[in-house]
């Protein structure tokens, strides 16, 4: 009688063993660009963008860590003070799904410029864009609302992330640092400050699709 109840402890414990294996695993991952999008500027406002980041990465394994969106906005909802957007997501260093450094520090975030290859989704997928092969629409253009230091781009928030008005605009920067024919000329290399989105009712012209950026604290 013991074979048969030693056999049974075993199968239970390789059971068990194999439904860990299926489990999501940690990956390092501290950044990403959201894979999903809004077709406006509603985002749900800061808590609601943070709350999109935290889900996306708990859906790849990330969900212990504290995600926050890469945006800026003129009132945070907990101090009510101006949010900048360097200020939401901690000292680095950040990698992507990949493992690849996107910085090690803030001043080497805000000196750098786009890369399709870099600034990817959280499953680690390209964004589409400007470089060569990419597929269609582009959609490079990321809500930031913020200067290229990071900092407040006043009045380019699309109302601190609330408002899907057609008179309201936001401020974009662009993943794969790319302009129309590959053009890294005046700002369009920028992955934070690039341009002006046409407005905030609708994301797509210009290049857009509404996604921003997620780093964990």
């Amino acid at each position: 009688m013991k074979q048969p109840i030693l056999y049974l402890a075993l199968s239970f414990l390789m059971a068990g063993c194999g439904d860990s294996s299926t489990s999501p695993s940690p990956t390092g991952m501290t950044f990403f660009v959201t894979s999903t999008t809004s077709t406006t500027g509603n985002l749900g406002g800061l808590v609601g963008a943070d709350a999109t980041c935290q889900r996306l990465a708990a859906a790849v394994g990330e969900g212990t860590r504290t995600w926050r969106a890469y945006l800026s906005a003129e009132r945070d909802p907990n101090s009510y003070q101006a949010a900048h957007a360097r200020d939401r997501i901690g000292a680095g260093p950040w990698r992507n799904a990949g493992g690849v450094i996107v910085a090690n520090n803030l001043a080497e975030l805000h000196a750098r410029t786009g890369d399709a290859a870099v600034f990817v989704d959280e499953r680690g997928q390209r964004i589409n864009g400007q470089w060569t092969g990419s597929p269609t629409p582009n959609e490079h253009d990321i809500l930031t609302g913020s200067n290229a230091d990071g900092t407040l781009a006043v009045g380019l928030t699309c109302a601190d992330w609330t408002s899907s008005a057609d008179t309201l605009v936001a401020q974009v920067g662009h993943s794969d640092g790319f302009g129309p024919n590959q053009s890294t000329t005046g700002t369009l290399s920028s992955w934070n400050a690039a341009h002006t989105s046409l407005n905030c009712a609708n994301t797509a012209p210009r290049g857009g699709a509404g996604r921003f950026y997620c780093f964990a604290q």
